[in-house]
């Protein structure tokens, strides 16, 4: 009996010793590529894996959503980052989702304009060119300017689906970045946008929508209406450096990472 635990004790002290050395020894390149709202987060978890494993170079290449689903298909990178659910087209084709957090879409006007709170449906009526002036939800005589993103952002795709506003929004402007949304509406007093929680500024003001501020608790609690899922897309098995990445940042102990970047964890 004492000889079995012996053996059994020694065995376990082998595979421990066997996961330091790999941990040790990870090295290689690990490609993402795809939503620019995931930025911030992935940013976060690159920069803290790389910490723990000095031979890991991490790449984020901010195409959107769409692009980023497509380098997966064609074998470019090893993660796409998208900020939308995939398509039955995509799945079929052999790809994989997995849910790494869920972000609120936040709805953001200039810091000037007096509006403070929008219902969805109000929200809707004026990206539908059905509501154009702010005095008609309790604003100032103004014409109202809608701004969104380019057609192959995973943040359009989650706002319009939301909203109920697919394929009928009157647009202003379509923009190719979070940032460029952000700041068409901070230099204009007439505009209102959407971008993801995570990386509104204090250029724009984000406003409530049904009475429910967009936060990390709301999106959490599933109060705040407009949010959406953070998604790493895969086709395959990964290479051994690049599961060892997406085994860390979907573990646990990712969360305070992911939490920290604005975003709300599924673990």
């Amino acid at each position: 009996m004492k000889k079995f635990i012996s053996i059994a004790l020694a065995a376990v002290l082998a595979l421990s010793l066997t996961a330091c050395v790999n941990s040790d020894s990870l090295s290689g390149k690990v490609a993402t590529d795809g939503s620019t709202s995931m930025e911030k987060v992935i940013g976060a978890l690159k920069e803290t894996f790389e910490g723990e494993n000095k031979g890991v170079e991490v790449t984020y290449n901010p195409t959107g959503s769409s692009a980023g689903i497509t380098a997966v298909l064609e074998g470019r990178c090893d993660i796409g980052l998208s900020s939308r659910n995939l398509k039955d087209s995509e799945i079929q084709q052999g790809l994989t989702g997995t849910v790494l957090a869920y972000d609120g879409i936040a709805v953001v006007i200039h810091p000037e304009n007096t509006v403070e709170d929008l219902t969805v449906e109000q929200i809707a009526a004026i990206y539908k060119g059905e509501i154009t002036n702010w005095s008609e939800v309790g604003g100032i005589d103004a014409e109202i300017v809608c701004i969104g993103r380019e057609a192959s952002s995973g943040t359009r795709s989650g706002f319009e689906e939301i909203v109920g506003v697919e394929d009928a929004c009157a647009y202003r402007q379509e923009l190719s970045s979070t940032g460029d949304v952000i700041t068409a509406v901070s230099q204009n007093p007439g505009a209102i946008g959407y971008a993801s929680l995570a990386s509104v500024k204090d250029t724009v003001k984000a406003i409530k929508v049904g009475g429910i501020s967009p936060t990390n608790e709301s999106v959490k609690d599933g109060s705040y209406a407009i949010q959406r899922p953070f998604l790493l897309v895969t086709k395959g098995e990964l290479s051994e450096t690049a599961k060892a990445f997406f085994d860390f940042i979907t573990s646990e102990a990712a969360g305070e990472v992911i939490t920290a970047a604005g975003v709300v964890p599924v673990n």
